[in-house]
């Protein structure tokens, strides 16, 4: 929920609930932005005609854009920035209801848009990076080019997570909401997921990281985007899409990443070896290398933006 110096939250109301988006412009009122193709407000206010880099968080218990606010600040001054809470994460609204993955595929898609008039650049991770992956494949209009870090929808390849025992766990009616906010929404619990599954090495969890995420796990109806997750409700096998995609793609992977390996990757980059030009293998890294090595996630990013420029 912290957003570097120098970028300031702003608002946009989108069919589901108001978002909270972090960028570099000054800080605006809440409001609707004319459609896909009209120039938007912030732009033609702020005479901004840079490039437009989109950088979207993924899913899990704390979740937010605070996930790449190590990296984003980077490209400040050559591109126009946007980092949004996605809804029922951070600082967005948390309706109390039971997510779907045409939550967020409608919900990414306006906020496209809504802040943009013409195809962007999105960097994305995890869950939503297989969200993104759908959205580009029904408007590819709206994107100039993805990279995606360990991009999975959890049941690829007929895998199916929901069978899993945590997600049966979670999916008993009270007891879900009982280990929510006794073991997932809270700072040992935050701490030990961090360390033992998201990143590779515990020592690089800094008490900040923690303190980011616990915020967003407390916010107000926070559980019901976070338990939608966790049992399985927004996961769907990303690899029945990925020979659809037409949008210039790089992948970058963490080697140790739990959950979604490296042969995962190996095996959705060989289904569509057209739209996705790279997969790059990142040594000693978990599923977040833009928190665990945000210095390398950066390095890797500018490289990928230059390849699949002169790709298209």
């Amino acid at each position: 929920m912290l957003y570097p110096p120098g970028f300031h939250q702003h608002s946009l109301v989108t069919t589901l609930g108001t978002i909270a988006y972090y960028t570099a412009d000054q800080p605006s009122q809440p409001q609707v932005v004319p459609p896909f193709g009209v120039p938007s407000l912030s732009e033609t206010a702020t005479g901004d005609r840079r490039e437009t880099l989109v950088f979207l968080h993924g899913f899990g218990g704390g979740s937010s854009a605070y996930e790449w606010s190590k990296v984003y600040p980077a490209f400040a001054s050559e591109y126009r920035i946007l980092a949004p809470d996605l809804l029922g994460w951070g600082r967005s609204d948390h309706p109390a209801r039971d997510f779907c993955p045409e939550d967020y595929l409608t919900t990414i898609q306006e906020f496209l848009e809504k802040t943009c008039d013409r195809p962007v650049r999105v960097v994305a991770s995890s869950l939503v990076a297989a969200l993104v992956v759908r959205v580009a494949i029904a408007h590819p209009h709206l994107f100039h080019s993805l990279i995606l870090t360990c991009p999975s929808g959890l049941s690829d390849f007929g895998s199916d997570y929901r069978r899993s025992f945590f997600a049966q766990m979670v999916s008993t009616p009270v007891l879900d909401r009982v280990l929510y906010f006794t073991a997932l929404a809270t700072e040992p619990g935050i701490r030990s997921f961090l360390e033992q599954r998201q990143f590779a090495r515990a020592n690089r969890v800094f008490p900040e990281i923690v303190d980011a995420y616990l915020a967003s796990a407390r916010q107000p109806n926070a559980e019901y985007s976070a338990l939608s997750f966790v049992r399985g409700d927004l996961c769907f096998d990303l690899a029945t899409y990925i020979p659809q995609l037409t949008t210039p793609t790089a992948m970058i992977w963490g080697e140790k990443a739990q959950f979604t390996g490296v042969e995962l990757g190996r095996r959705l980059a060989a289904l569509n070896p057209q739209a996705i030009k790279v997969l790059d293998v990142l040594d000693d890294v978990g599923l977040t290398p833009q928190l665990e090595l945000p210095a390398v996630a950066i390095g890797l990013i500018r490289r990928f933006i230059a390849l699949l420029s002169a790709a298209q």
